[in-house]
């Protein structure tokens, strides 16, 4: 929740936002997923975002990445 929160844009959008734009594309899911785990480019801005052991989470599973992605698409 460093750059992300439920319903206000921070450093990054928020998770209501995210939902909006993605929870209708067609694996959105796979994409945010890998996202999530792995980082990635910049969508929302000039942050791009960095890996799960790049925010000093260490690794993040596929299973973990995944209930993480439904929970924001749900918002």
């Amino acid at each position: 929740m460093f750059c992300h929160t439920v319903d206000t844009p921070f450093r990054a959008p928020s998770f209501q936002q995210i939902a909006a734009r993605y929870r209708h594309v067609p694996d959105a899911s796979a994409m945010l997923e890998g996202k999530l785990r792995l980082g990635g480019r910049a969508h929302w801005g000039d942050m791009a975002m960095p890996s799960a052991a790049g925010r000093g989470g260490g690794t993040l599973s596929r299973e973990d990445a995944h209930v993480l992605v439904q929970w924001v698409l749900r918002q």
